[in-house]
């Protein structure tokens, strides 16, 4: 425990005598400047944060087989999703393990839950009946609204 400690002293020291180097004050490296435009433009309260609909995928009760109408369900999956994203309602979304039978999660930019269950009845695997959602309310960073800027900017390719 102690050496950890050391380690965790050291490194901390060694940033900041070299923010010090750099000409930043220890308030710089801490918080940066707020900005009230930003915060604006994705929605944030006084904290930085917003509420949002947590959707959460689990397997449902019928297995698409595989072959074609699994493919073309799982293309129409990944088509329903870029289009919420790209309408800025849907903010984040990605595959589980499926251990359980969680399977993945949405989180939509939206007011309620009502709203939320309008854009997941469009999506194939719900449709289908491959998937179920559960939804939750979730109060989180708005900087969420800016994961779709940055994840274009880093994918060579997309679904």
């Amino acid at each position: 425990m102690r050496s950890r400690f050391c380690v965790f002293a050291t490194v901390t020291g060694l940033l900041f005598l070299t923010r010090l180097a750099l000409g930043q004050s220890p308030a710089e490296t801490v918080k940066p400047k707020f900005d009230a435009e930003l915060a604006k433009a994705v929605g944030a309260d006084e904290h930085g944060m917003k509420g949002y609909v947590l959707v959460i995928l689990k397997t449902g009760p019928n297995k698409v087989p595989a072959g074609k109408e699994r493919d073309d369900m799982f293309k129409g999956h990944f088509a329903n999703i870029n289009r919420l994203s790209a309408e800025g309602k849907l903010v984040l979304a990605g595959p589980f393990d499926g251990v359980d039978g969680w399977r993945g999660l949405f989180i939509f930019a939206v007011g309620d839950i009502e709203e939320a269950k309008k854009y997941v009845a469009t999506d194939p695997v719900i449709i289908k009946g491959e998937m179920i959602a559960e939804y939750h309310k979730y109060y989180g960073s708005a900087a969420l609204m800016l994961v779709r800027d940055a994840h274009d900017r880093i994918a060579e390719k997309s679904f």
